[in-house]
């Protein structure tokens, strides 16, 4: 994915761009246009035959969103949920120079929801994407900043772009623009750092916190915008202090009596806590880094997804299996193998499956990523092989390798 978006080697975006500037990148420097994510034809077909409901659409007008019935509406017998886009509706609003947004696009379009995987693949962080159709010159919202990096993927028409300095670097998800307005205004009023027009192909990154506002020029524009939920050292720092719940130091209750409404007095006593966090961080039990680092790996699951099963290809797999049945690891499954004496664990984000000692090898070769035949699994015979390999097809844990590594949503 990170070299469809931009021109530099991954080492230089890490070291040199990565949550630190904005990189424009023309598409004469990359492989292909995104054309073959998204088209005006599947956004036609999105509308008209696909059943988009919100909130995975939006419809902004001049920097405001367009009160949600304006677009939506029942879809007639069999299909009475009020949440379904209204395809005339829509082009009502569109006509008439509202911009339309459709979220999501990682759960609903086959295309993008591959790109979205390779970029979790690439980048680490959770990402999901959202598709923005602006008519001809006019635009959608004002200057803002996001609180999540961002590709923006020029794929149709052409787009005016204005990038200003951050007013709040590196703002987190509970620190949004709009507690900023006032100075989001004043740098708006600004020269910016980039003025410039997208045109099909081109792509441009901007780290969380970068002011940004654009204008379709002439014609309809459908741009992407690949956001990046990055996983903060502010996470770590909580992920540590949940951690220290145990720490008797840290549950006692405030002094009786405390005036909490005096800001001097709460501030003594938040001093006073800084001083005892501190040596119980000094003292901290042996695991603790390591249970932290277990709370940032569910943290991530919880904002990611696993490539989706296929339900009724894998009842037929397990129906067929034998010992020559290949199968591999769910793409992306967060899991950790755990040996405990005559069992062996395997604990994933929802739940913790427990096996014989006897397959801890052959769950550790699965987890490792190898596609492996059910009577070849290491440590098991065929016959053990067949009836671990069922059960892990049943549990979605593993795949049949040749339903391919995409398996949708």
């Amino acid at each position: 994915m990170l070299t469809r978006c931009v021109a530099v080697d991954p080492l230089t975006f890490a070291q040199d761009y990565w949550g630190r500037q904005p990189l424009l990148t023309r598409s004469g420097d990359l492989p292909r246009p995104f054309d073959d994510l998204l088209s005006p034809e599947a956004v036609d077909e999105l509308i008209a035959e696909r059943g988009v409901r919100t909130p995975f659409i939006r419809m902004a007008r001049d920097g405001n969103l367009v009160a949600r019935e304006k677009f939506v509406g029942t879809a007639g017998f069999g299909a009475e949920m009020p949440d379904q886009v209204d395809s005339a509706k829509v082009l009502n609003q569109f006509a008439n120079g509202a911009t339309l947004v459709l979220q999501g696009l990682h759960r609903l379009w086959p295309p993008i929801i591959d790109f979205v995987r390779d970029a979790v693949d690439d980048l680490g962080h959770p990402v999901q994407a959202n598709a923005y159709i602006t008519p001809a010159s006019n635009r959608g919202f004002d200057p803002h900043y996001d609180v999540h990096d961002v590709f923006v993927l020029q794929v149709s028409g052409r787009k005016h772009w204005t990038i200003h300095e951050p007013v709040f670097t590196d703002p987190l998800s509970g620190q949004p623009w709009s507690d900023r307005r006032a100075a989001v205004e004043a740098r708006a009023a600004e020269d910016p750092v980039i003025d410039t027009v997208l045109e099909p192909g081109d792509a441009l990154y901007l780290p969380r916190g970068w002011l940004h506002s654009a204008r379709a020029l002439g014609q309809t524009s459908i741009h992407l915008t690949v956001g990046v939920a990055a996983i903060t050292t502010y996470d770590v720092v909580r992920a540590i202090v949940d951690e220290l719940a145990g720490a008797q130091e840290l549950r006692g209750s405030l002094p009786l009596g405390a005036d909490l409404t005096s800001p001097d007095e709460v501030a003594a006593i938040a001093q006073k806590t800084i001083a005892v966090l501190s040596d119980v961080l000094r003292d901290a039990p042996a695991g603790t880094a390591e249970n932290a680092g277990d709370r940032i790996a569910r943290t991530f699951s919880e904002r990611t997804r696993p490539t989706a099963v296929r339900p009724l290809a894998t009842v037929i797999a397990v129906e067929n299996l034998d010992s020559t049945t290949v199968v591999r690891w769910r793409h992306a499954l967060i899991a950790a193998v755990r040996r405990n004496g005559e069992k062996v664990s395997l604990r994933l984000t929802d739940r913790t499956i427990t096996f014989p000692a006897t397959c801890a090898e052959a769950l550790e070769a699965l987890h490792a990523g190898t596609p492996i035949a059910a009577g070849a699994l290491p440590g098991l015979d065929a016959d053990d092989g067949v009836v671990l390999a069922r059960r892990l097809l049943r549990e979605a844990v593993v795949v049949p390798a040749d339903l391919g590594a995409g398996q949708g949503a």
